[in-house]
């Protein structure tokens, strides 16, 4: 998971570093008086998510794999947990219904 957050991260890097480039020479528009950083930043995010979507697929499945692996793993853990309380509970009423 964290692999493909850096991985994401370099793209959105990349993109700015790209943006910023193109943006200094004049080459794409500066944006509206003092929102230039803003636009920049914008601009590289729009650019940044698609290139991510395709480019890292197969980090993304790998991630979606490991989160899925971690929740069922909860889950199992939440039953047996609600297992073990059930068992408890059930123990307390059958002593206490004996005396």
């Amino acid at each position: 998971m964290l692999r493909y957050t850096l991985m994401r991260l370099g793209i959105f890097v990349a993109c700015l570093v790209v943006v910023w480039g193109l943006v200094f020479t004049g080459l794409a528009p500066r944006g509206l008086g003092a929102s230039n950083p803003f636009w920049i930043l914008l601009l590289a995010l729009v650019i940044s998510a698609p290139i991510s979507f395709v480019v890292l697929r197969k980090e993304r499945d790998r991630a979606s794999v490991q989160v899925s692996r971690r929740v069922d793993r909860m889950k199992a853990n939440i039953d047996a947990s609600r297992a073990q309380e059930d068992m408890a509970d059930d123990a307390a009423r059958a002593g206490g219904s004996a005396s």
